[in-house]
């Protein structure tokens, strides 16, 4: 079957808390229910949206965590990367950025939509070191690079917060 092309301009909003862990969600592309991942938070930019607008509106339709955009710090990182998902064949433009968010931020899966809440089975905290040593998949791959530059560039203070 021909896969449908799609171009994306996107943002990942990458939530990191007070031990420097950034939130992942896990889910599987429709069509490979048997191969899960871990992915971050992020989506396409709509009509007049920039960057980090389109980052803190996914970030809470995915997440259910609300910042406005200009507590978004970088960007980390941008790549283009190619990727099936579904019926699409997708070429994505991604620029990574990233916010400090509390130790008790509440995750909510209830503003996905729908096909994300059919496709997205779990979130998690992960430290960059989890992530060297896990066996699990995750994308982007360079996600241990971003989180250090990101760590590096806002560094928190022992009572949680970014200086």
């Amino acid at each position: 079957m021909t896969k449908i092309p799609l171009r994306r301009f996107t943002a990942r909003a990458l939530p990191i808390d007070g031990q420097d862990r950034v939130l992942l969600l896990h889910g599987f592309d429709p069509e490979k229910p048997d191969q899960p991942f871990w992915f971050t938070i992020g989506g396409a930019a709509e009509d007049g949206e920039t960057l980090q607008e389109a980052a803190a509106r996914e970030l809470f339709e995915e997440v259910g965590i609300r910042a406005n955009a200009d507590e978004f710090s970088g960007p980390y990182g941008s790549s283009v990367i190619e990727f099936c998902w579904a019926q699409y064949a997708i070429t994505q433009d991604q620029t990574f950025f990233a916010i400090r968010v509390g130790d008790d931020a509440v995750v909510s899966f209830d503003h996905m939509e729908q096909i994300e809440k059919d496709t997205t089975t779990a979130y998690r905290w992960w430290s960059a070191e989890e992530l060297e040593s896990t066996g699990e998949v995750f994308f982007p791959e360079d996600l241990v690079a971003i989180m250090r530059k990101v760590t590096a560039a806002s560094p928190v203070t022992e009572g949680g917060g970014s200086v």
